[in-house]
């Protein structure tokens, strides 16, 4: 393998029969990718139009749902290409800026959900204080960090691993795209990168759900204590934000556990976990927020409504 500048290719092997079942590839990506910006897209363009959706809560939904698009945008079309590729491969140049988006955007859900949490935190218990608190300086301040800090985060092992790159002794990554698979394409893995690869889970994972719970557990007292009504508010505002944090989670365990473990299980089974990330948390994130938001279910259900009356009208 020529390591030159323009020769360096990574191989993915993490398909199961590609040539045989490239067609059906195809059709389950396409879909889902097509479900994902659609779904995603719709809820970001309620919270758009409709005016009592201006509020700190569904801004920061909106942020999190393009998140979602993104995030999928950063691995979809180069799926979609690599299963009608002759060889699954991506300059190692490629390889690295996939790397980076993927974990610069994905950890901003983290911040996204913290955000949400203190959001949440400062409306059911210290409603008073919440318009002085959340202004819209304090929105955008909130946002900026929250994919700032993520950005920062994932840009310092991009330059240690471009640094390596006449040092790789593997040219295939046992995955779909590049991830943390990634490392194994190193000789010998750079003690500095390790030791930054502990520092940033508990960095940008771990102290966000410290935080997250720490939040919510002080809804929970604190609506415990409170009126009915302030229980069935908290209850229905946060819960999708928890249940989303569940999914999130279940996420990054997948990610993280996919290179430890890649010698103990099966191809398929590989396969399966790696399509867990880019399939199930995306589609996961709009339909919680679709159903389980009331205000927005019920722009939701009048947008369906609209679009049933036109569809009706047209085939009269």
């Amino acid at each position: 393998m020529n390591n030159e500048m323009n020769d360096t290719y990574i191989f993915l092997d993490g398909y199961v029969e590609i040539s045989k079942y490239k067609y059906a590839y195809f059709f389950i990506m396409f879909s889902a990718y097509v479900l994902i910006i659609c779904s995603n897209l719709t809820i970001v363009y309620l919270i758009w139009v409709n005016r009592n959706l201006h509020e700190p809560m569904y801004v920061f939904i909106a942020a999190l749902l393009v998140n979602c698009v993104l995030y999928s945008t950063t691995t979809y079309p180069k799926l979609l290409i690599d299963i009608f590729s002759e060889k699954q491969k991506i300059t190692y140049e490629a390889c690295l800026l996939q790397f980076y988006f993927f974990y610069f955007i994905g950890p901003a859900e983290f911040f996204l959900l913290a955000v949400m949490s203190y959001d949440r935190y400062v409306s059911i218990c210290k409603p008073l204080l919440y318009p002085t608190i959340m202004t819209n300086i304090t929105i955008t301040v909130f946002l900026f960090f929250s994919w700032f800090i993520p950005a920062c985060h994932a840009s310092i092992p991009l330059i240690m691993l471009s640094n390596t790159k006449g040092k790789l002794c593997n040219f295939n990554i046992k995955g779909i795209f590049c991830n943390n698979a990634i490392y194994t394409l190193q000789c010998a893995m750079p003690r500095a990168l390790a030791i930054f690869g502990v520092f940033a889970i508990l960095d940008i994972v771990m102290l966000p759900i410290l935080f997250i719970l720490f939040s919510y557990t002080k809804i929970l007292i604190i609506s415990y204590r409170s009126s009915k009504e302030v229980r069935r508010k908290a209850a229905e505002t946060c819960l999708p934000h928890l249940l989303v944090l569940f999914s999130l989670t279940l996420l990054s365990v997948y990610d993280i556990s996919i290179v430890r473990v890649e010698s103990e299980f099966s191809k398929t089974v590989r396969l399966i976990m790696t399509l867990q990330i880019v399939l199930y948390h995306p589609l996961f994130n709009p339909f919680i927020y679709g159903f389980k938001m009331k205000e927005i279910y019920k722009h939701l259900k009048q947008l369906l409504w609209k679009a049933k009356v036109v569809l009706s009208k047209n085939q009269q």
